[in-house]
Parts: structure tokens; C-alpha cells; sequence
């Protein structure tokens, strides 16, 4: 398959196609992943702090969203580290990407 309609790459190998693809694939992907982040820790926060809507935000309002897309995203980096580690150990260990 001719990747370079994807890519935009016109010259180089299939496999510098392939990977820049790859890239791009991941980057897209990573874009979703914190547009969903962002979307989800809003929703959340708005349904804590936000009592009644209205045209303005409330002093009180303000603070209690700021706090809370604070420790949302606080605990969001926490688990995220937590989770890179242990699949590094595994990893490292041999028990991912192993065949059965």
C-alpha cells in the first residue's frame, strides 16, 4: 500500500512512510485523548461548583473551579505516571508482549 498520499511524503522508503504515519496516528491520538481530559474534568467541575448559571461566574464559583481542575488533573498526571511505571516494569520484566 502507498502510504505517501497520507503522509504527504512523496520520496523515501516504505518504511520511513510507515513510521511517519505512525507518528502521525499517535499524535492524533493524543490530541483526542486530551480533548476528552479536558472535556471530561470541565463537565465534572461544572457539575460540582456551578449551582445555578447565569452570565457570570460568582467569585466563589471561579475559585471552586479552578481548585478542582487543579486535583483533577493533579490525580490525572499521578495515575498516568503510575501507569507508565508499572507497564515499564512489566516490560522490563517480560510479561508484556509476550506470546502464551
Amino acid at each position: 500500500m502507498d502510504f505517501s498520499s497520507l503522509t504527504g511524503n512523496k520520496a523515501g522508503s516504505s518504511a520511513e512512510q510507515k513510521e511517519a504515519l505512525k507518528q502521525r496516528v499517535t499524535a492524533e491520538v493524543a490530541m483526542a485523548n486530551a480533548q476528552q481530559l479536558i472535556s471530561k474534568a470541565t463537565d465534572k467541575c461544572y457539575t460540582k461548583c456551578i449551582s445555578w448559571p447565569g452570565s457570570s461566574l460568582s467569585s466563589k464559583d471561579q475559585t471552586c473551579v479552578e481548585r478542582c481542575l487543579e486535583r483533577y488533573f493533579e490525580a490525572f498526571n499521578i495515575v498516568s505516571a503510575t501507569y507508565v511505571k508499572r507497564v515499564a516494569a512489566e516490560r522490563a520484566a517480560g510479561t508484556i508482549g509476550s506470546a502464551p
